[in-house]
C-alpha cells in the first residue's frame, strides 16, 4: 500500500525507503535543490511524531515538516530558500524532543583514492578506512562506517541505536568499488552494531558482523562494537629497534605456545583477563628463559572449541580477555620485559557461521562458488578466494594490522599446506587443476608471496613463520629466488618421526634407529622451528609424557632425553604450555593447566630442566647460531642401533666452542662409551638429563673427562663416557 499524497512527487521512491529496498537514499533523504530551485527535506523517522528542520549554528526554527507517510516519512519544502544551508532536526513523540543532526546531509567519508586503492588490492591501511570509525567529519562528531559488498542491493547500519531498523540508516554506495559508507552524527564509541544488507536478488541476509571491525562483542554475543583504531600509547621503542637483531636466523629463539583461555585459570576457574594474564605469565616465561610466547589466534572467533582456528573477526583481538587496548598493554608489557609476541594468523579458511563472512552480499564474495574450490572439508569451513584481488587485500591488511597496531613480532600462519594445494585432503574428481592442470593453487602462493614481501618492507624483523606439512620446496626461501618468504617453517616432519620413535618400548628402538636422524637428510633445506605444538597432545593423543613407555620414572627419564635432543638439535625452539612440566593429562581448553603437578619433585624436575635447557640454547653460541646451517652441526656416530646411542657436535661461528650431545635411549647403562671428540684436553659436562635435581638417577661423569690419544671416529682424540639410562648428556671442552 503506497499510502502517500496523491500529489506527492517522491512517492515512489519514498516509500522504496519505507520498505528498505532503496539503493541510493543520499538520492532522496537529507536536503535536495538549491540554486534557484526550491528547497526539499526528506527524513525517515519512525520513531518520531513530528520533525522540524533548525538553521544552524543557533537552531532557528525553519519548517516542521509534513508526515507524509504513517510509518515515518516527513517532507517539506524549505519556504523562501533557494540555497542550502546548514541544518539539524529536533524530533518529538509525545513529551520528549531531542535535536539530532541529520546523517543525509553530510558528504562522503572515503576519497577517491580510498577506492582505487582497493579495487586494486594496494590499500594494505584498509583498516584505518572500512569498519567503524570514531572521526569528526565536517565539524561534527559521530562514526564512519565502510564495508564492502559489491553485489548488494542496499545495505545499513543497525543497532540498539536504531532498533535495528535497516531502514534507518541505509549506507552510500560508492561504484567504483562496491564500498558502501556512512556518517552517523553523534554516535559514541562502543556502541554495538552490525550491517542488515539486501542480498543480489532481493532476499534479506542475516545481520551481519563487520568484516573490518577492530573490536567485538564478548562471544557468544556476535555484533561490532564501533572502536576504531586501538589507543595505547606504546612504550616499547626500544624493544623494537633491537628487534631486528633479535629475530635474526642465527639467533637463539626458543618459543612458549599458549592458549590465553587455559593457561592459568583464578581458584574458581574462571577466565583471567589479558592484565591477569600478564602478571603471571612474564614472570614465569622469564623464570622460563624462553624468549618468545606464541598465543594460539587471539583474532575474535565465535566458537571457543576451535580455540581460535575459525575466526571472524581478522582485525579485531578477542573480548574474552578485555578490549583492544588491553591487548595492546598485554604485548607492551611483555617487551618491556624483554619477551617476544608471536600470534597465529588464519588466512587459510572461515567459519560458515550466518553473521560471518559466508555470502556476505548474497555472492559468494570472499570464499568461492564451487565447493571444489571453496569449501574445506576437513573442517566445514570455507576457504578464501585468494585469487579476487579485494580478498587478498583484506587478508594482507590483517597481516599487517597486527604488526603495526599491536606490535606482534611474528606471525605463525596456520594451515599453510591446505592453501597451497587444491587437492588437499581431496579425493580425484573432488577438486579443479590450476590452468596448467596441476594441484597447486596459484593464487594462494601468490598471496603468500605477496604478504610477506609487505610484512618485510613494512617491518623489517617481524617474522612469518609457515605451518607447512608437506615437503613444498622454497617455504622458508625469499620470494625473489622463487620461496614462499616465510622466514621459518615449522618442521613436521621432525617432530612426527621423533615423537613416533620415542613411544617405542626402548627394547624395539633399534629397529627405528634412524626416525632419530632422517631429519638431518633435509635440516637444511629450510630454516626450520622444532615443533611441539598443542596439536599432539589434543584429539585423543595424550599428554607428551603420556606418550613416553615405560614405568613412571622411565616415562620422566625418556621425556627429559627426548627435550635435550630437541634443544640440542639443529633448529629454533617451540613448546606448548603445560609440556614443560610434564603435564599428565591430555590439555584441555576449558581447564587451566594443573599447575599443582609442580609439587611433585618429577614435574618440577622436568620443568627445571627445561629452564636451563632454554639458559644453555641462548648462552652457548654452538646451539643457536648455525642453526639453519650445514656447517653448524656433525654426526659423530649416527649408526649405533644396537645401543640406541645418538652422538654429534654444534658448532657456532669462528671460535665458538662445540658441544657434545650424546643421547642413550635405553634404560642401560653404557659405561666406558668411547667417542671421538675434535679438541684436546678434558671435557666436562654442561647438562645431564639424568641429574638427581632433574628426577634422574645421577649416573654421570664427574666434573671433567679428559680426551685421550686415541683414535676414535675418524678423530685423533676420543673420551671415555659413562652414558645414563633413558639419558641425554652436553659437553663442552673445558678450554
Amino acid at each position: 500500500m503506497n499510502a502517500f499524497p496523491d500529489d506527492f512527487p517522491l512517492a515512489e521512491e519514498a516509500l522504496a525507503i519505507v520498505r528498505g529496498r532503496h539503493g541510493n537514499p543520499f538520492a532522496v533523504l537529507g536536503m535536495h535543490g538549491g540554486s534557484g530551485d526550491p528547497l526539499r527535506v526528506n527524513v525517515f523517522a519512525p520513531a518520531a511524531a513530528s520533525v522540524t528542520v533548525l538553521r544552524k549554528p543557533g537552531d532557528e526554527k525553519v519548517v516542521e515538516l509534513a508526515r507524509v507517510h504513517p510509518e515515518g516519512f516527513f517532507s517539506g519544502i524549505v519556504p523562501d530558500e533557494t540555497e542550502r544551508f546548514s541544518y539539524r532536526l529536533r524530533l518529538e513523540s509525545g513529551p520528549e524532543s531531542w535535536i539530532v543532526e541529520d546523517p543525509y546531509a553530510f558528504g562522503p567519508v572515503l576519497g577517491d583514492l580510498d577506492e582505487h586503492l582497493f579495487a586494486e588490492g594496494k590499500h594494505l591501511d584498509l583498516y584505518r578506512r572500512l569498519g567503524s570509525h570514531p572521526v569528526t567529519h565536517e565539524g561534527v562528531e559521530g562514526v564512519a562506517f565502510a564495508v564492502w559488498a559489491p553485489n548488494a542491493r542496499r545495505v545499513s547500519v543497525v543497532g540498539n541505536f536504531n532498533a535495528w531498523d535497516g531502514r534507518r540508516h541505509p549506507m552510500r554506495r560508492r561504484l567504483g568499488g562496491g564500498i558502501w559508507e556512512l556518517f552517523i552524527p553523534g554516535l559514541p564509541q562502543g556502541e554495538i552494531y552490525k550491517y542488515e544488507i539486501v542480498g543480489v536478488h532481493g532476499e534479506v541476509l542475516p545481520l551481519k558482523a563487520d568484516p573490518v571491525s577492530q573490536a567485538h562483542e564478548n562471544p557468544p554475543a556476535t555484533a561490532s562494537v564501533v572502536s576504531g583504531e586501538p589507543r595505547h600509547d606504546w612504550q616499547d621503542d626500544d624493544w623494537l629497534a633491537g628487534r631486528p637483531d633479535r629475530q635474526r636466523i642465527d639467533a637463539p629463539i626458543s618459543i612458549y605456545e599458549l592458549h590465553l583461555g587455559s593457561w592459568r585459570r583464578s581458584a574458581d576457574g574462571d577466565v583471567l583477563d589479558y592484565e591477569e594474564i600478564a602478571d603471571h605469565l612474564i614472570p614465569y616465561i622469564q623464570e622460563m628463559g624462553f624468549t618468545h610466547v606464541e598465543l594460539l589466534p587471539v583474532t575474535e572467533h565465535p566458537f571457543s572449541g576451535s580455540w581460535g582456528y575459525q575466526p571472524i573477526g581478522l582485525f579485531a583481538p578477542t573480548r574474552r580477555f578485555g578490549p583492544p587496548e588491553a591487548f595492546a598493554s598485554f604485548v607492551d608489557r611483555l617487551h618491556a620485559a624483554g619477551i617476544g609476541v608471536m600470534v597465529d594468523w588464519v588466512p587459510a579458511h572461515f567459519p560458515s557461521d550466518a553473521h560471518g563472512l559466508v555470502h556476505f552480499d548474497g555472492t559468494a564474495l570472499y570464499e568461492h562458488e564451487d565447493p571444489r574450490l571453496g569449501f574445506h572439508q576437513d573442517w566445514n569451513t570455507l576457504i578464501y578466494n585468494f585469487g579476487r584481488i579485494e580478498v587478498s587485500n583484506f587478508l594482507q591488511a590483517s597481516a599487517l594490522y597486527w604488526i603495526d597496531q599491536f606490535h606482534i613480532d611474528g606471525l605463525r600462519v596456520d594451515a599453510v599446506a591446505s592453501m597451497l594445494y587444491l587437492d588437499y585432503s581431496r579425493n580425484p574428481g573432488e577438486w579443479i587443476p590450476n590452468r596448467y592442470g596441476g594441484n597447486q593453487n596459484l593464487d594462494a602462493i601468490e598471496f603468500l608471496q605477496q604478504t610477506n614481501t609487505r610484512i618485510a618492507e613494512r617491518h623489517p624483523g617481524a617474522l612469518a613463520i609457515a605451518e607447512e606439512s608437506t615437503a613444498f620446496p622454497g617455504v622458508s626461501r625469499p620470494v625473489q629466488e622463487g620461496g614462499l618468504g616465510f622466514h621459518f617453517k615449522w618442521n613436521m616432519g621432525w617432530m612426527h618421526d621423533t615423537l613416533e620413535y620415542m613411544s617405542r618400548d626402548p627394547i624395539h628402538r633399534r629397529h627405528h634407529h634412524h626416525q632419530m636422524t632422517f631429519g638431518m637428510v633435509y635440516a637444511f633445506s629450510e630454516n626450520f622451528v622444532l615443533p611441539l605444538s598443542h596439536d599432539e597432545v589434543v584429539h585423543g593423543k595424550g599428554s607428551l609424557i603420556g606418550k613416553m613407555p615405560g614405568d613412571r620414572w622411565q616415562k620422566f627419564a625418556n621425556l627429559r632425553a627426548y627435550y635435550t635432543f630437541m634443544w640440542a638439535h639443529p633448529g629454533k625452539k617451540l613448546l606448548f604450555m603445560g609440556g614443560e612440566f610434564a603435564q599428565d593429562r591430555e590439555w584441555n581448553h576449558d581447564q587451566s593447566l594443573d599447575w599443582h603437578l609442580l609439587d611433585d619433585p618429577m614435574h618440577a624436575g622436568v620443568k627445571e630442566l627445561v629452564r636451563e635447557l632454554n639458559r644453555l640454547y641462548r648462552e652457548w653460541p654452538a646451539l643457536h647460531e648455525l642453526d639453519c646451517e650445514p656447517a653448524g652441526f656433525e654426526w659423530i656416530e649416527s649408526n649405533d642401533s644396537e645401543n640406541s646411542v645418538f652422538s654429534f657436535l654444534r658448532r657456532g661461528r669462528g671460535d665458538a666452542s662445540p658441544v657434545l650431545v650424546v643421547c642413550n635411549l635405553t634404560p642401560i647403562v653404557r659405561h666406558g662409551y668411547r667417542l671421538g671428540v675434535p679438541v684436546e684436553g678434558p671435557w666436562r659436562t654442561v647438562l645431564n638429563s639424568d641429574d638427581p635435581s632433574y628426577g634422574g638417577s645421577g649416573v654421570g661423569n664427574g666434573e671433567a673427562i679428559p680426551a685421550q690419544p686415541v683414535g676414535w671416529h675418524g678423530r685423533s682424540q676420543s673420551i671415555e663416557l659413562d652414558l645414563p639410562p633413558l639419558g641425554a648428556l652436553l659437553l663442552v671442552p673445558e678450554s
